[in-house]
């Protein structure tokens, strides 16, 4: 009697280790079936994320000029709101910071989410001091914005000279120098285009271009074509529209509405070296400059 319930008592034993062998493998495997299926949503999620094409481009603050001289930070807040991410300042009589120091300008556009990546000055007055100031809040590029027609291919060598010392200088301070186009360094001097003068005469590695589309059209030449001759080298742009099919030489008119097409062309743009895109519009018939920056912004959602 004495073994028969001893061996009723091993059996008993056994059958609970093995009910319990099994609960915990089934929960063993749970568990990892969880943490796999977790690391696989989150992994997913991210890639979904990841793949989502990039929303950022920019705004050259020349096209709100007299809204940034009343209010500097109130037009920034309004940009911002809009969508835009990038900043490309100018110099206007307060300088490029609008009054403000060049860390309280930087402070305040990171705080809505903005980036000062650029900005248009006059690169032959106090040059060195303007670089610093860029550098020092970590800036990508300044700017030339205008040489004018010149009366000679040889002036244009010149300022091609001139364009590799503000490099040098831009350089020292961790920061890139460009020089932004109009129509006249599209036009023939002396049997060339001062454009191909200046991208021959400087260095590549410390001079940059800022390629205004509208102006190379207006010229008769294809942004695409002439960024395929020179890869690497325009690194910003300026996205203006060109009213359609019209004869003037000064008429930008909102983004969408004109006959440039930029979906295509900054696509195509992106694969040659194309980084910032940076908005503008100079003329603005029956809208205003922050009604055509809202539409602008709207517009570059689309298509980006």
């Amino acid at each position: 009697m004495a073994a028969s319930h001893t061996k009723k008592a091993i059996e008993h034993l056994q059958q609970v280790k093995k009910t319990n062998f099994m609960e915990n493998n089934s929960r063993r495997k749970f568990l990892q079936q969880a943490t796999l299926l977790t690391a696989g949503t989150l992994w997913a999620g991210s890639n979904v994320f990841a793949g989502r094409k990039s929303k950022t481009f920019g705004i050259q603050l020349y096209s709100l000029k007299d809204e940034v001289a009343a209010d500097a930070f109130g037009t920034l807040k309004k940009l911002a709101q809009f969508g835009y991410k990038q900043i490309e300042s100018f110099e206007g009589k307060e300088g490029m910071f609008w009054g403000k120091s060049n860390k309280e300008f930087k402070t305040y556009a990171n705080d809505l989410g903005m980036q000062v990546i650029s900005s248009h000055c006059n690169v032959f007055e106090n040059f060195e001091k303007k670089a610093a100031e860029a550098g020092e809040i970590g800036m990508k590029y300044l700017i030339c914005p205008w040489l004018g027609p010149q009366k000679s291919i040889d002036d244009f060598k010149k300022y091609a000279a001139k364009f590799n010392e503000c490099g040098e200088i831009c350089k020292k301070n961790g920061i890139r120098f460009a020089y932004h186009n109009h129509d006249y360094s599209f036009k023939p001097l002396d049997g060339q285009l001062g454009q191909d003068v200046l991208m021959a005469e400087t260095d590549a590695n410390l001079v940059y271009f800022e390629m205004d589309m509208y102006w190379v059209v207006t010229a008769g030449i294809s942004p695409i074509d002439y960024m395929r001759k020179h890869p690497g080298r325009f690194t910003l742009a300026h996205i203006k529209d060109r009213a359609k099919a019209s004869t003037e030489q000064f008429d930008s008119c909102n983004l969408g509405a004109g006959s440039i097409d930029y979906q295509s062309i900054i696509h195509q743009a992106k694969k040659l070296g194309l980084q910032y895109t940076m908005v503008e519009q100079e003329k603005f018939v029956g809208s205003t400059p922050i009604l055509s920056a809202e539409k602008n912004a709207a517009y570059m959602q689309r298509i980006l």
